[in-house]
Order: C-alpha cells, then sequence, then structure tokens
C-alpha cells in the first residue's frame, strides 16, 4: 500500500540545507519516493499551529520503503544535519480511507 510522508519544516541554521537538498533528492529517489511537493509557498487556511517554512510531500509505494529509506545508513547523517537544523515535523500516512468511500490509489 502506498504510503505519504507529510513534513513540514523550521529552518533554524541554513548551513545544512544546500548539501541535505543536492544530496537527498537522489535517496529518496533510488528508495522509491517520489516528491509531490517540496515549497515554502504554504497558505494556512485552519487551525492552530503555526504553518511551517517548508512542508514537503513525498510518495512511497509502501511502509517498508519508507521506513528503509529514513533509517538509512546512508540518510543518516543528512537526517541528522537535519534535526540539528531545524525543527521538524515528520509523519507518514498509509494510502487509505477510513470511511471506505473515497476512491483512493493504494
Amino acid at each position: 500500500m502506498k504510503h505519504y510522508a507529510v513534513v513540514g519544516v523550521d529552518v533554524t541554521d541554513q548551513g545544512w540545507v544546500a548539501e541535505y537538498v543536492k544530496n537527498v533528492t537522489r535517496m529518496v529517489e533510488h528508495h522509491g519516493g517520489r516528491y509531490l511537493t517540496r515549497t515554502s509557498t504554504v497558505e494556512k487556511i485552519e487551525g492552530k499551529q503555526k504553518a511551517p517554512q517548508i512542508v514537503v510531500l513525498m510518495e512511497w509505494p509502501s511502509r517498508e520503503a519508507a521506513v528503509g529509506f529514513y533509517e538509512s545508513e546512508e540518510y543518516r547523517p543528512y537526517r541528522q544535519s537535519r534535526l540539528q537544523g531545524a525543527n521538524n515535523e515528520f509523519i507518514l500516512v498509509p494510502a487509505e480511507d477510513i470511511a471506505n468511500l473515497a476512491r483512493i490509489d493504494t
């Protein structure tokens, strides 16, 4: 089943960003992931939480592919630099409708 990673990033130190984007983009694709968006154009419509500076949405062929990327030795130093240089939210959700009404490509 497809899974989606929804990532919110508030950069606190720009020093990691260029190398991260340059190298991690390829890693995501190598692990079967696909970027659906990576943008700083974020329009807050509802809610109490502050909108992040950057939103990233990635599609993965499976939970295992997403977790395999996230936990890979290759990604580890880049993940660590992101964690040290930004406030982040990284969630993983399956392509499903718990109401069983919407047509979702799984």
